[in-house]
């Protein structure tokens, strides 16, 4: 069975929800609706002739051991390393996220399932002793880390990145609705969910208010993200910090492209081209420009393509390479 067909049945079989439950006793964030979002997510970028012009013609013709660290924040979120490991031809020494073993267990046992060779290709260990290349991905504190304990061998380390959104005021209803999807999903704590908002100088909120109560059972249901909420609403109000809210989210006015959960950052322009060059000058902070114009359409950031590649590099030229 394919994982295409497998994440289907995942969404639609009422049996398989205790699977579900185990995934959010271990990870909290892993709500059903959130884990429903990335599974429809890998539906979508799964599709049998998007896997054919992403995959390689030719497998490495001298496999290595390549180890991925992989990260936990969002549901299946090192799913991608893992596949294209495999589509390389590669061996995988493999340590997963103590915040999202359950699912990617499950994929794992997917992939090998009637196959010797993945099974003889991908081993489950924390120890990363023995491997020839090493993708890694972890806070910027933990990159440094692996930066310099993996000086000698060919990787790549993920560090922090984050997600914007630029607003013209011209956007209809749906396309704020769709906005709120990029912003809430996962509760704001993937890589691709946006953070920060530029808008016109004077831009009225009350829209963006409006349409985001659409999200507020969805979202403020969950227990962390409440008390995330009731801390930061705390914390700006004892510092006597300026902000607007609705008690679904906070929006403050703030230069800096990440913010904490539950807080939304805004920036004002003048002129559009002002905001193109400052994006340009912190490319490598951020993982995605969302709006109209730009990388990715509203609504669409939470799902990425097989030829998306975190932080821009390309995975499969990489492990063609070592």
């Amino acid at each position: 069975m394919t994982l295409q067909k497998t994440f289907l049945n995942l969404l639609n079989d009422e049996n398989k929800i205790h699977l579900l439950n185990k995934a959010q006793e271990e990870n909290p964030w892993f709500s059903e609706s959130e884990v429903q979002l990335s599974l429809r997510s890998w539906i979508h970028a799964l599709q049998p002739e998007k896997i054919g012009n992403w995959v390689p013609q030719v497998q490495s013709t001298t496999p290595k051991i390549v180890g991925l660290i992989l990260a936990g924040n969002i549901p299946l979120v090192g799913l991608h390393d893992v596949l294209s490991v495999i589509v390389s031809g590669h061996r995988i020494r493999l340590k997963l996220s103590s915040n999202d073993s359950v699912l990617m267990k499950f994929v794992i046992d997917t992939l090998v399932e009637g196959s010797n060779d993945l099974k003889s290709r991908i081993e489950l260990t924390p120890d990363m002793k023995g491997i020839e290349a090493i993708i890694a991905t972890g806070s910027s504190n933990t990159s440094r880390h692996f930066d310099y304990y993996f000086a000698h061998l060919p990787r790549i380390i993920r560090r922090n990145r984050h997600s914007v959104a630029v607003l013209t005021g011209t956007e209809s209803d749906q396309d704020l609705n769709n906005l709120c999807e990029d912003i809430f999903s996962f509760f704001g704590l993937g890589c691709r969910s946006v953070s920060k908002i530029y808008v016109p100088k004077e831009y009225d909120f009350s829209r963006l208010f409006e349409v985001s109560e659409n999200f507020r059972l969805r979202i403020a249901s969950n227990k962390r993200y409440a008390n995330n909420l009731d801390y930061n609403l705390a914390l700006f109000m004892v510092n006597k910090e300026k902000f607007l809210t609705n008690n679904l989210f906070i929006l403050q006015k703030n230069q800096t492209l990440g913010s904490p959960i539950s807080v939304l950052h805004y920036e004002e322009y003048t002129d559009i081209n002002d905001i193109k060059s400052s994006l340009e000058f912190h490319e490598n902070d951020i993982q995605c420009i969302v709006g109209d114009g730009f990388d990715v359409p509203f609504g669409k950031s939470q799902f990425p393509e097989l030829t998306d590649y975190a932080d821009g590099i390309n995975t499969l030229k990489f492990l063609a390479e070592i």
